[in-house]
């Protein structure tokens, strides 16, 4: 663990930008991140350097993604497919299987380390969700967890017509966290049905404007995602850069 804790937080709007780009962003700072943890392991605690953290939020163009443990089948769309409906196709190096990133959609990246805060991975996930849920109830809308789903969800309780408004996917070195979370605040939602999002094929997908029933601002939700984080993290200050 360090010597030297660092909770302040850089928060970096990317607005909306290509997918491969903001991944080659995120490993950047990701590296960086790890190769300072390991420079900083021999050293006394004077002598370390802290870590940083940020928080990167961004919209994507309309893309498909697949994580490391999931199988390709599940985009339901060829090359052509593809092509047609102007989405691009990335296998990454997250966990999970695949999902659906685009325009009207908060996507966060958190590069943390988790030194900084606390060294647990099923906490993190947590409290990433837990972050867009108290954004919903901001807005009167019920969400929660569905046990064995990581996401958050809608009718999470019942389970007449459960919907994912929330997908997570994660992946983490030495306590360093990358990729994140992909909330559908006013996102085009017939994109998930040429996938079977995250592998689950028995259940919907929801944006938060669809359960409103009007568009939702997006630097709103921006905002007040990025006060949740704040508070359940116990972050000292995300500075805008």
């Amino acid at each position: 663990m360090n010597e030297i804790i660092n909770k302040k937080v850089e928060f970096r709007d990317l607005g909306q930008l290509d997918y491969q780009q903001a991944w080659d962003y995120q490993e950047k700072l990701f590296a960086e991140t790890v190769a300072l943890k390991i420079s900083n392991r021999p050293l006394p605690p004077a002598d370390q350097v802290p870590s940083k953290n940020y928080l990167l939020f961004v919209e994507h163009p309309h893309v498909y993604t697949l994580g490391k443990s999931g199988k390709e089948e599940n985009l339901l769309l060829d090359e052509n497919g593809l092509k047609s409906h102007d989405a691009q196709y990335y296998k990454i190096n997250r966990g999970g299987d695949i999902t659906y990133h685009g325009p009207g959609q908060l996507v966060g990246y958190p590069i943390l380390d988790l030194d900084n805060f606390f060294t647990d991975i099923h906490k993190y996930l947590r409290f990433l969700e837990e972050a867009v849920i108290l954004t919903l109830a901001d807005y009167g809308v019920e969400a929660g967890r569905i046990d064995g789903l990581t996401g958050v969800w809608i009718d999470h309780v019942e389970q007449k017509s459960p919907r994912k408004i929330c997908a997570m996917g994660v992946k983490s070195s030495r306590w360093v966290t990358m990729h994140g979370f992909a909330f559908n605040v006013n996102a085009d939602i017939s994109y998930f049905g040429h996938i079977i999002p995250c592998g689950i094929d028995d259940k919907a997908v929801t944006s938060l404007h669809l359960e409103l029933g009007r568009p939702v601002e997006m630097h709103e939700v921006k905002d007040r995602v990025k006060r949740h984080l704040i508070e359940l993290f116990e972050m000292e200050s995300i500075e805008a850069i």
